[in-house]
């Protein structure tokens, strides 16, 4: 079976996997299942007081699971997909544990085709953490996600820099990465 296939396979069945993206390997689950995303807190030593990232194949999705005003719609045409989190208040369809009880959701939109093949073939977002033990390095290849988990889709060497994560309705942003001082100056403009 294709590993991507095979990958969606064990999503559907609340499994966790190890997916390549277009900054670092991620750790997957769906992101409408309890069951999943506490696997996903559990295999990162994740505090539940700590929100975890989603990633989406498209708009829509973005829509279907956050509120996104005008600025934030701009925001997210210039940048996305790419290497980029933004955060934006969630939808109540959206499991609150997810939010870590902040009410927000981090929302990654990859460029890479392994990572939006996946999640287009299960049809629903999957959560973007990195694949390591929270506070560990940022894995880059296969070998470095010493993480339990279901199924991992080797996708080679990444460029490793994680993305930058935004604050959108406060125009700030919370975490540097890759694209940082594009986003800082986009933020800056009237």
């Amino acid at each position: 079976m294709d590993p991507v296939e095979e990958a969606a396979r064990v999503l559907r069945h609340d499994g966790i996997v190890v997916y390549p993206t277009d900054t670092i390997y991620g750790l997957g689950g769906d992101a409408f299942s309890d069951e999943a995303i506490l696997k996903v807190y559990e295999a990162k030593r994740r505090p539940l007081s700590q929100p975890v990232s989603i990633a989406v194949s498209g708009c829509d999705m973005i829509h279907g699971v956050a509120r996104v005003d005008d600025y934030a719609a701009g925001f997210i045409d210039h940048f996305l997909p790419g290497p980029v989190t933004v955060v934006l208040p969630a939808r109540n369809s959206l499991p609150g544990i997810l939010t870590g009880g902040t009410g927000m959701i981090g929302i990654r939109f990859p460029r890479h085709p392994i990572a939006l093949r996946l999640i287009s073939l299960i049809d629903t977002p999957i959560t973007a953490t990195s694949a390591n033990i929270t506070g560990a390095k940022d894995p880059t290849i296969p070998t470095e996600c010493h993480i339990a988990h279901d199924y991992l889709i080797d996708g080679g060497k990444l460029p490793g820099t994680p993305s930058t994560v935004v604050d959108i309705a406060n125009r700030r942003i919370i975490r540097a990465g890759a694209l940082v001082e594009e986003v800082a100056a986009y933020l800056t403009r009237k």
